[in-house]
C-alpha cells in the first residue's frame, strides 16, 4: 500500500515507496504523453531516472488543471504535461527572469505548437509582482530547479516561493524534485554543487506559507554519494568531466533526488 505521511510541526515523515501501482495510478492522458513516439530516444532514456509517470501521479496531475511549470527549460517535462492538458487543462510556463530564458521558451513552444497545443508564456521576476492571476493555479511544478535560485541568492528563491503560493488556489499542490544534498554535509555545497538539502527547500516553503503533505523515495538513487568532482553535474547526463571514468558515472545514474510534495493551505 503506498504510504504518505501527512507534515505537522511535530510529525514523523514516512516515505511512499515505489510501487508499479503507483504507475498504474497515473492518469491516461499522462500514460498516452509518455508513450507519444515524438518525445526523442534521449528523452525516452531518462524515463528511467526520472520516473514521469510515478512523479506526476505523486503530484496529483491530471487534465482539467491549470498547472505551471517553473522554468522549463529544454522542456523534458513540457512534452509530457503540456500534450496531456491539450484540450483539457492549461499549461503556463514560467521562464526564468533573463530575457534569454523568456526567449528560449518562447522558441520550444511555438517549435512544438501543433504537439503541445496552448502554451502560455508568464516570466518569472526576482523584483516585479508575478503578473499571473493570483489563486487560480491547481499545481506549480519545478523540476531541478530551487538550486539554481539558492546558487543565484537567497532573495530569488525566496521571491519565487511567494510567487507560487500566490498562484496557487486553497488546496493547490507545489510539486519539487531537485538534487539531495544530506543534510550532515555542509550547506555551502548548496552553492556550488547543484544538490540542496531538504530542510533548505522545506525552510523555504513554509517562510511562504506551505504545508509538507508529502514525500517519496520515487527519484532517490542510493549510488549517488552526492560529492562528485564537478557536483551534480559530473554524472548524467551533463558529464562534465568528459571521458574521465565515465563508465564509472554512467553506472551511478543521474543523481539522488528529493520529491516534496507541498500544499496551500
Amino acid at each position: 500500500m503506498r504510504q504518505l505521511f501527512l507534515a505537522a510541526a511535530s510529525a514523523v515523515i514516512a516515505f511512499t515507496p515505489i510501487a508499479a501501482a503507483t504507475a498504474a495510478k497515473a492518469d491516461s492522458a499522462i500514460a498516452k504523453a509518455i508513450a507519444d513516439p515524438r518525445r526523442s530516444e534521449a528523452s525516452r532514456a531518462r524515463d528511467k531516472y526520472r520516473h514521469p509517470a510515478e512523479t506526476l501521479a505523486f503530484f496529483g496531475v491530471k487534465p482539467g488543471q491549470t498547472v505551471i511549470e517553473f522554468v522549463p527549460a529544454g522542456g523534458w517535462y513540457a512534452e509530457i504535461i503540456a500534450p496531456a492538458l491539450n484540450g483539457n487543462g492549461r499549461y503556463v510556463a514560467m521562464p526564468g527572469a533573463s530575457e534569454r530564458s523568456h526567449s528560449s521558451a518562447r522558441a520550444l513552444f511555438d517549435k512544438n505548437k501543433s504537439w503541445f497545443g496552448p502554451v502560455e508564456i508568464v516570466p518569472f521576476s526576482p523584483t516585479d509582482p508575478s503578473t499571473f492571476p493570483a489563486g487560480t493555479a491547481d499545481r506549480v511544478l519545478t523540476f531541478r530547479n530551487i538550486h539554481n535560485l539558492i546558487m543565484g541568492g537567497d532573495g530569488d528563491a525566496k521571491k519565487a516561493f511567494a510567487d507560487f503560493f500566490a498562484a496557487l488556489k486553497p488546496g493547490g499542490v507545489l510539486g519539487v524534485v531537485d538534487h539531495r544534498l544530506p543534510e550532515n554535509m555542509d550547506s555551502a555545497l548548496e552553492k556550488k554543487s547543484g544538490y540542496i538539502k531538504r530542510s533548505t527547500i522545506i525552510r523555504l516553503a513554509t517562510a511562504a506559507g506551505f504545508k509538507l503533505a508529502g514525500e517519496s523515495k520515487i527519484n532517490a538513487n542510493p549510488k549517488d554519494t552526492h560529492d562528485w568532482p564537478e557536483g551534480v553535474w559530473t554524472l548524467p547526463p551533463t558529464y562534465r568531466l568528459g571521458d574521465v571514468d565515465k563508465a564509472k558515472y554512467q553506472a551511478i545514474g543521474e543523481s539522488d533526488r528529493l520529491t516534496l510534495k507541498f500544499v496551500k493551505p
